[in-house]
């Protein structure tokens, strides 16, 4: 066992390009096992992945070696070049991403609300839900690129 300790746990936010929606329901659950095989693939633990046609919600666990940034990158690169191979040939995600650290003591909780994505978007549009997310976490957004 090492020295080095870590509790980084993450609730990621990104939408496809326009909002299009492109995760059909009909290839949802795969596209959602692939992702979760890609983070596992980038050294993470997919607590929980979860969305609707135009956008996703992961919650992951990440090592001390991996940015961030790094990560969220790969992650895009290898779903958009899975679904376009797959399933929809004009797929791709918006240039941005939400990213929330997540307290241990709050995975369980992030991870139901992730796992109830379709349910919750019956109620709320991804514009409000995030709007939402980001203001409950303190992170200051200009809303012009929230559309």
């Amino acid at each position: 066992m090492g020295s080095t300790y870590h509790s980084l746990h993450y609730h990621i936010v990104f939408s496809t390009k326009e909002r299009r929606p492109f995760i059909r329901s009909g290839w949802r659950a795969q596209f959602h096992q692939y992702i979760g095989g890609t983070v596992r693939g980038l050294g993470g633990v997919a607590k929980a992945i979860g969305g609707v046609e135009d956008h996703l919600h992961l919650l992951v666990s990440l090592s001390t070696t991996l940015t961030l940034a790094e990560f969220v990158r790969e992650l895009k690169k290898a779903s958009s070049v899975w679904a376009i191979e797959n399933h929809e040939p004009m797929f791709s995600w918006q240039e941005g991403y939400a990213v929330l650290a997540v307290s241990w003591t709050h995975v369980a909780i992030v991870k139901r609300y992730i796992e109830n994505q379709e349910e919750h978007h019956r109620k709320a549009s991804f514009n409000d839900e995030l709007k939402r997310l980001l203001a409950k976490n303190g992170v200051k957004f200009d809303p012009k690129y929230l559309v």
